[in-house]
């Protein structure tokens, strides 16, 4: 099975408890979209990889139109509905992958990808077309999981992320953010981290993680260095704490 067929086969199940995620639902870095985008009723936006759609009906109320656009059919699906539940008539939803964007070029002011691009094949191709559809001048907003610089404490991560979620890819450390979107053109303008505390059951519900895996995350982190097990918090029922970030970038005039 390729990458996109397995995202999609992993998610279209799992739309509905996306969308009920708390992890997904809240946080601060909503309510920050929502201050960027504040008095942009001109603004076009792109939420890349929508996933359950947080993020499109952050910005919805702010801007002209946002675009959710998903892998996932089932996703789409949900977010039109919630839209319309939320009466956010300018949310429309388009399905394809980040690496190939059907729209034209310089047709938004801000592209959005929040806790998505850690599944995407190929993200520096990804941040190419992402560019190619900005306005001179747009920005870029990435808010995803972070992998720390430390090898170990990144052997760890991607150990149990891949465990968990099979069509998981990677989480990227801020240098490899940094050198992507340089490499893609983009000047990084701010760069915000914070601890995104996980809670296990239900995360590895969420994912309809089979046991077996569930089994061998719970080794990993039994058998973890104190160090790895002091920097991730992980408590006897493997309640743990990991890093996200908001990375801004702005996509300069030629």
């Amino acid at each position: 099975m390729d990458q996109q067929k397995l995202v999609d086969a992993q998610f279209g199940v799992a739309a509905m408890d996306y969308l009920q995620s708390p992890t997904h639902a809240q946080g601060a870095d909503l309510q920050r979209l929502r201050a960027l985008a504040d008095g942009q009723r001109d603004w076009r936006v792109l939420d890349l990889g929508c996933g359950a759609g947080h993020a499109s009906y952050a910005l919805a109320g702010e801007v002209m139109e946002v675009t959710a656009y998903d892998l996932s059919a089932e996703m789409l699906l949900v977010v039109a509905a919630e839209a319309q539940r939320r009466k956010l008539a300018n949310v429309r939803t388009q399905q394809g992958v980040a690496e190939i964007l059907p729209f034209a070029d310089a047709c938004f002011d801000l592209v959005v990808t929040r806790f998505s691009a850690h599944h995407w094949a190929d993200v520096p191709r990804a941040l190419k077309e992402v560019r190619r559809v900005l306005q001179p001048e747009g920005r870029l907003v990435v808010i995803d999981v972070i992998a720390p610089e430390t090898p170990l404490l990144d052997t760890l991560l991607q150990s149990v992320e891949v465990l968990r979620d099979a069509s998981h890819v990677r989480d990227y450390r801020r240098s490899e953010w940094e050198d992507m979107l340089v490499r893609a053109g983009f000047v990084v303008s701010d760069h915000q981290a914070w601890k995104l505390p996980l809670r296990f059951e239900s995360w590895i519900a969420r994912m309809r993680t089979p046991e077996l895996r569930v089994t061998a995350i719970r080794s990993l982190c039994a058998h973890a260095a104190t160090e790895v097990r002091d920097y991730f918090a992980i408590q006897p029922n493997n309640d743990c704490a990991i890093d996200a970030a908001w990375i801004e970038a702005v996509s300069p005039s030629a």
